[in-house]
């Protein structure tokens, strides 16, 4: 169907930087520049200068960001991996595929890693935790490391949703032994096309990952170090991130914008929770704008209705799909957010009238709902 307000709109973003863009693409074009070259570089030095860490490490998809981490950092064979319950698969896919035992704990209010939970999972197995940064929002990094540093254990960082965001001035992505970023198209920073990323401050697991995404290859000296894995991030790419690598504060300015509108709109409407909380400590970039209700498929059907595109993120989580042979039970929290949660439309490209749209249509749910 036709709608009002999408959710996100790849081509409206587009011509916002438009002739940036195509002036990347005929010089990388007429240059043949297409693997492994300066923009790839210069992206990866920019990514780091943002991110507060001193190495960037361009990759294909935020899956090999959050796999090679693991890898690099030395997670072996009946390693123990603390996973949340809510998040897209990948995060524990990444600790299946470094054979170590992805162990699942729930979530917080706020959709990110429960930290009671998270310590209480702890065993004498336990070698890593990968708290994710969900929705533009900074798990609580200060307790994590604190229980990290008790434990010994090394902490990956799944940022792919929240470039931008920080806890106490320290960025996503720059706390842990690395970060990790995902550049599919609706991320904050999006491609035309997959990419991922990762940050660290450890040069070991910098050159290590670098040799890694490339089987294994040193690219100066033609040397093999390593089976490795074919997940560079290529050149076109970079080029095109590095181009809205720039505009990213604005965006962020542009999104958090869009949220106090929200606020302002929903605030006491219905039974709906929004994504705003009390502990001044965060800094939220709102990836997703996501909402909670209990008559989250009844609005949803509504919203479409009238024209508003919506996502809801995993009606069914991810441990729930037999074929992973996950451990399924203790996941109060997980579930509920699987039954409630609506994502509204939170992208650069929207109006203020889009937004306003948005929210008369949700109040006018809600009358007619009670």
């Amino acid at each position: 169907m036709s709608y009002k307000v999408r959710f996100v709109d790849p081509g409206k973003n587009y011509q916002l930087i438009k002739e940036e863009i195509d002036a990347a693409y005929f010089e990388i074009m007429s240059k043949g520049e297409l693997i492994y070259r300066s923009h790839l570089k210069n992206f990866e030095k920019h990514l780091a200068e943002f991110v507060g860490t001193k190495y960037a490490v361009g990759l294909n998809s935020g899956y090999h960001a959050l796999a090679l981490s693991l890898i690099a950092a030395g997670i072996k064979d009946g390693d123990e991996v603390i996973v949340p319950a809510h998040t897209f698969v990948a995060t524990c896919s990444a600790a299946v595929h470094a054979n170590a035992k992805p162990v699942l704990v729930d979530v917080d209010r706020d959709f990110n890693i429960d930290i009671k939970k998270f310590k209480a999972a702890i065993t004498k197995k336990t070698r890593a935790v990968i708290p994710v940064h969900l929705n533009g929002r900074m798990a609580d990094m200060d307790a994590v490391m604190e229980i990290a540093k008790e434990h010994d254990l090394i902490v990956i960082e799944d940022a792919c949703q929240s470039l931008g965001a920080h806890l106490n001035g320290r960025k996503a992505g720059s706390i842990g032994h690395t970060g990790c970023w995902s550049f599919y198209p609706f991320k904050i920073l999006g491609g035309y096309g997959d990419g991922g990323a990762l940050t660290t401050n450890d040069p070991e697991i910098a050159r290590k990952a670098s040799l890694l995404r490339f089987n294994g290859e040193d690219r100066e000296t033609g040397e093999y170090h390593y089976h490795g894995y074919t997940c560079l991030l290529d050149n076109m790419q970079a080029a095109f991130l590095d181009i809205k690598l720039r505009h990213l504060p604005e965006w962020i300015k542009r999104r958090r914008a869009i949220a106090d509108m929200y606020l302002k709109g929903l605030d006491g409407v219905g039974d709906l929770a929004l994504p705003h909380y009390s502990d001044k400590r965060f800094f939220d970039v709102y990836q997703n704008y996501v909402v909670r209700t209990k008559k989250r498929d009844a609005a949803v059907k509504w919203l479409k209705e009238n024209g508003v595109e919506t996502l809801v993120h995993w009606r069914k989580p991810y441990y729930r799909h037999e074929g992973l042979q996950l451990e399924k039970e203790g996941f109060t929290e997980t579930e509920a957010i699987s039954a409630e949660s609506i994502s509204l439309p939170m992208n650069v490209e929207m109006s203020n009238e889009d937004a306003q749209y948005v929210i008369e249509t949700l109040r006018s749910f809600y009358k007619q709902n009670g």
